[in-house]
Order: C-alpha cells, then structure tokens, then sequence
C-alpha cells in the first residue's frame, strides 16, 4: 500500500466533501476505507484508514495529516445559522460521571438560569462510581445558562454552567 496514494485520496475527501470512501483490490488482495469522524466531534476531520490484507487482518489503521480542507461551498455563515458567542464564564465539570441537576427525583434543582450563586453554591451532583459528588462554585455571580442535561454523562473539563461573574 503506497502511503503516498492515500494522502492523495484524503486530499481529494477533502476537496470533494466526501465522507467515506471504500477500495477494493482484488489483484492484490487488499481493501481500504476512509472515513471522516462524525460530523459532531469535528468539522473536516482527517479521515480514519483500515487496510485489511487477504489474510484478513489489518495491515495498517492511522489518520494520516492531509493538507488543510478547503471550503466545500460558501461560507459557513450562508451554510448555517449564525451561532451567537457564549456570554459568561464556564464553569468545568472537575470529574468524569452522571450529571444531576438536584439531589434526587424530587428535589428542586440546584441552581436555574438567573439564580444568583456565591463561592461554594452547590450546583450539581457528578456521581462518579456509585458516589454523589457535590460540585460547588468557584465564583460568585449569576448563571446565564446551564450546558447539561440532567442524567447526562460529563467529561472532565466540559463545560457545565456559564457563569456571569460578579
């Protein structure tokens, strides 16, 4: 398998919009398949490579660099609706876990758009193996908006409130 050809054929995904492309070889007995990530991890994401060998195994699986993607058409303001700019200071989930808006079921929410929280509110619990953890804010002001659905799992550093800081 030439790493040159499949730099070429990236460079084409790229130019051309395509998703996925599958090759066949029958001569030599090979396949290849790239495929772009999912539309929401990254927009123009290099694509992935599996190249599997008669005997069935893969041979090679990496994302080799291309040149930068050029726009398919227009400009992304004319594609999609103009997304407006987050207003406030985000406030990271400190773990990995469940997010819960409030201590149980029934309970009223911890925090809500427009409540004013001081340093050490209590906004949300992250249950991390089988354990509630309370996740306090480090910042005093108002919460502009909540980024998470209750029940949602959250990754560390993801942004769960934004904040407008006093």
């Amino acid at each position: 398998m030439d790493l040159k050809l499949i730099q070429r054929l990236i460079a084409m995904m790229n130019r051309g919009g395509l998703a996925e492309i599958d090759l066949e070889d029958q001569k030599d007995g090979f396949k290849l398949r790239l495929k772009r990530a999912a539309p929401e991890a990254a927009p123009q994401a290099p694509p992935v490579v599996h190249v599997v060998t008669s005997g069935g195994g893969p041979v090679m699986s990496a994302a080799p660099s291309a040149a930068p993607a050029a726009p398919v058409t227009g400009s992304p303001a004319s594609d999609a609706p103009a997304k407006k700019e987050p207003i406030g200071t985000p406030i990271p989930s400190p773990m990995v876990g469940t997010f819960y808006r409030s201590a149980s079921p029934e309970s009223e929410p911890f925090v809500s758009v427009g409540k004013r929280i001081t340093v050490d509110s209590v906004l949300c619990i992250i249950e991390a193996m089988k354990v509630m953890n309370e996740i306090k804010s480090e910042v005093s002001g108002e919460i502009v908006e909540i980024l998470v659905e209750n029940g949602e799992p959250v990754e560390f550093g993801q942004p769960l409130f934004l904040v407008k800081v006093n």
